[in-house]
């Protein structure tokens, strides 16, 4: 127990008299996110890899030029269904978390555990790891002209990770500039594709779009991959909700940010598809495996180098913003219970979470080390939005278990609703299309974290075996526990 300190104060007389303890400093996350830099992660969390690839899969699952687009901006109203019904149940429970905290809050507490569970261990980290990878794939394509052996591109993923685990480490503050300026950067070069697009079809590449919906697919299942496609492209829309206790002012900017940078990676998606199409024509973007270079290739000549540079810029905006939102995920878990205490810490000095974001980037380092680490993600993806559509539906759970509840943000109560269908949809469809084993053993990995919630969160078994690590990483690391105050 620690011991009390107390002042002993002499007046003029010489009586003294004892100052009573000053309440304890409370260690806490600190609000430095703003509207600004809130819709940056936002929009940086969501433009990383996946434009610049899906546009492939999209119009071959389509199969045609006017569904393609259809699906790209439908793609977006869901993302923006959902990031409403986030706005209602951020605001309601605003407590960092994301999902884990609605889950904790409308359903029971193994329901949260089985979300952050899966998304702590598996979603978060691969999806990091994925990323990185995708960003060194781009990086080495310099070397050659440097004219030395190109670097290991794994090598390079993690020295990627460990840069963004020590930027989120240091400072939320320096998190969030860093992602406002990767925003601005790769949103530069989709400007480029944009306007470069409209340039192309002042010359007659408009012809390329009277196809319209010639040749689209009478699959249901192949509409859904495309949209499975589509949807990962969108991934990170929900990337605020994790940090709400760093929000300045949740209420409104927590809203306004969601709104705001869905609607606009919406434009920029559909804009750079049409511009895709006419320069590059259908045939010449389903046969293209980097989609943006050979654009650059076609619109730019020799400049097109700076292509591979927007990928860079974009994937590690996308890191930074996952690494951020991650790290509150296991703070947040570990806070209540469901993962050990110590991850729920924060640095005395920094204010971060630090246990939570090393944990983080340190199992995403571990993932790179296997060859297929797309397939992983793949295998998961399913699950990612079973878990989706579950939390938005908390929004209904919740107007009936807590009708009188103070509710900021309000959604027509179809929204909730309409998304948890499409959801269903996404989640069905796409195992019915091809019902592989894999899926089955994603599942089996999932239902496996009862092995430790059992013993460990329900029986607490643990006995304080690990109050000794827990000390020993406290006197490392410089962190404290870090309760949640609510706002007054």
């Amino acid at each position: 127990m620690a011991a009390e300190v107390r002042k002993r104060n002499t007046n003029a007389n010489g009586e003294g008299n004892i100052e009573q303890p000053s309440e304890p400093e409370v260690t806490t996350l600190k609000r430095n996110v703003g509207i600004v830099s809130g819709t940056s992660f936002i929009v940086g969390s969501i433009i990383g890899s996946g434009i610049f690839i899906s546009p492939k899969g999209v119009l071959k699952g389509t199969g045609s030029i006017g569904l393609s687009l259809v699906v790209w901006a439908a793609s977006g109203v869901i993302s923006l269904l959902g990031a409403l019904s986030y706005a209602e149940l951020g605001t309601m429970i605003p407590r960092s978390g994301g999902e884990y905290a609605y889950f904790y809050d409308a359903t029971f507490p193994f329901v949260a555990y089985m979300y952050s569970w899966t998304r702590t261990i598996v979603l978060q980290p691969s999806g990091l790891a994925i990323i990185c990878m995708t960003l060194a794939s781009y990086m080495v394509t310099f070397f050659e002209y440097c004219g030395t052996p190109i670097p290991p591109e794994k090598t390079i993923a993690c020295v990627a990770i460990l840069t963004i685990c020590i930027i989120n480490c240091y400072d939320t503050s320096w998190a969030a500039y860093v992602q406002v300026f990767f925003t601005v950067c790769k949103l530069v070069p989709l400007a480029i594709i944009i306007i470069g697009g409209f340039v192309k079809m002042g010359q007659g590449g408009h012809t390329e779009l009277q196809d319209g919906f010639k040749g689209t697919t009478g699959s249901v299942s192949s509409v859904a991959l495309s949209f499975y496609d589509a949807m990962w492209a969108y991934d990170g829309w929900n990337t605020l909700n994790f940090l709400t206790e760093e929000l300045k002012n949740p209420y409104k900017n927590l809203p306004r940010a969601n709104v705001f940078g869905v609607v606009l990676v919406t434009i920029v998606y559909v804009l750079a598809n049409i511009s895709y199409l006419v320069v590059l024509s259908p045939a010449g973007l389903l046969a293209s495996d980097a989609v943006a270079v050979d654009w650059g290739k076609a619109m730019l000549g020799k400049a097109y180098v700076i292509m591979p540079i927007a990928v860079i810029f974009s994937t590690f905006g996308a890191a930074n913003g996952l690494c951020y939102s991650s790290g509150r995920l296991v703070y947040a878990a570990a806070r209540d219970g469901n993962l050990p205490e110590v991850l729920s810490y924060v640095h005395v000095k920094r204010c971060t979470p630090l246990p939570s974001i090393v944990l983080t980037c340190v199992i995403a380092i571990l993932m790179i080390i296997p060859a297929n680490i797309g397939q992983l993600v793949d295998f998961f993806s399913f699950s990612a939005w079973l878990f989706y559509g579950t939390c938005v539906f908390c929004v209904v759970i919740l107007r009936i278990r807590k009708p009188n509840a103070e509710r900021p943000i309000r959604v027509f109560i179809l929204i909730p609703i309409v998304f948890t269908l499409c959801s269903i949809y996404l989640v069905v469809a796409p195992i019915a299309q091809n019902p592989s084993l894999e899926f089955l053993w994603a599942a089996v990995f999932i239902v496996g974290g009862l092995v430790f919630y059992l013993p460990f969160v329900v029986f607490k078994l643990d006995r304080g075996c690990f109050d000794k690590v827990t000390t020993f990483l406290q006197l490392l690391c410089e962190i404290a526990p870090s309760p949640y105050v609510p706002d007054n």
